[in-house]
């Protein structure tokens, strides 16, 4: 039996998200041309995630649509916040299959080049080229909890607040909602006594390497986690560079990887259940 392509949507993944999905109404006088299935423009915009081919080259003959019908609606679908939600609603299937661990939480940032500039670009201090960053909260196990995009001549510990605010309120058992961590791990990037405070002000216990100090404290033993994350972030190939102008349309790719890799880990756990 031929594996499935990683863009293609099955029945399971389909049932989470097309709840999700604004219902558009078909107008009953001049109803036009009939919108394409939003399961296979997502398939379409899953193909570009993937393999990082520009819009006006989405192979017609997959039948995905248009590039610029799948970009359109992307559009739509982050216009009404769809990624997000999907990707709460996976951490929350997470929880609820106890493979979410709040113990402690890592921090990191990854700089990307951006060929075509837009918002949220800049020069960073120790190279010449125009870029966005990538930060990244993830649990201790290494699932992704929120994302931002900055450009890339910010410091990493300014994202360290809006990464603890950013992590949505997870569901799945009973009781509260978990949101904060126990504990965050950050490496020398984000040592700024500032921020420390402003970490201790949320709930979260700081634990941040110390610039000037040898190393061997044994962070890197739990934040490796955020690092291999990273690595199945920019497996996506539409991530490794910035290509959109516009900031939020980028975004949303990585928001919908962030819950991709939540997905492969759920199917991953129902595989091991059976095995």
């Amino acid at each position: 039996m031929a594996r499935p392509k990683p863009w293609e949507v099955d029945d399971e993944l389909w049932a989470v998200i097309e709840p999700l999905l604004p219902r558009v109404e078909r107008r009953t006088r001049h109803p036009g041309r009939k919108r394409h299935p939003d399961r296979l423009v997502f398939q379409g915009i899953l193909f570009v995630l993937h393999t990082g081919i520009a819009w006006e080259h989405l192979p017609q003959e997959l039948g995905f649509g248009s590039g610029m019908t799948c970009w359109r609606r992307l559009a739509e679908w982050t216009e009404a916040e769809v990624w997000p939600r999907l990707h709460e609603a996976l951490l929350t299937r997470l929880r609820s299959a106890n493979a979410l661990d709040f113990s402690r939480a890592a921090v990191d940032g990854s700089h990307i080049r951006a060929l075509k500039g837009g918002s949220k670009t800049g020069r960073p201090v120790d190279r010449g080229r125009t870029g966005s960053k990538h930060h990244l909260i993830t649990d201790a196990t290494g699932i992704p909890l929120a994302a931002t995009l900055t450009g890339g001549n910010r410091n990493d510990v300014t994202q360290l607040i809006p990464l603890l605010q950013a992590v949505p309120s997870v569901r799945g058992k009973r009781g509260r909602p978990r949101r904060r961590p126990d504990v965050v791990l950050g490496d020398r990037g984000y040592d700024h006594d500032k921020y420390r405070r402003l970490v201790w002000d949320l709930g979260v216990k700081p634990v941040i390497a110390r610039r000037g100090t040898e190393h061997g404290s044994g962070l890197g033993t739990q934040r490796w986690v955020v690092e291999r994350a990273f690595a199945h972030l920019h497996w996506f190939r539409r991530l490794r560079i910035r290509w959109e102008i516009r900031d939020d349309i980028h975004e949303a790719f990585l928001t919908l990887g962030c819950a991709l890799i939540c997905w492969r880990r759920l199917r991953a756990l129902e595989t091991d259940a059976v095995g």
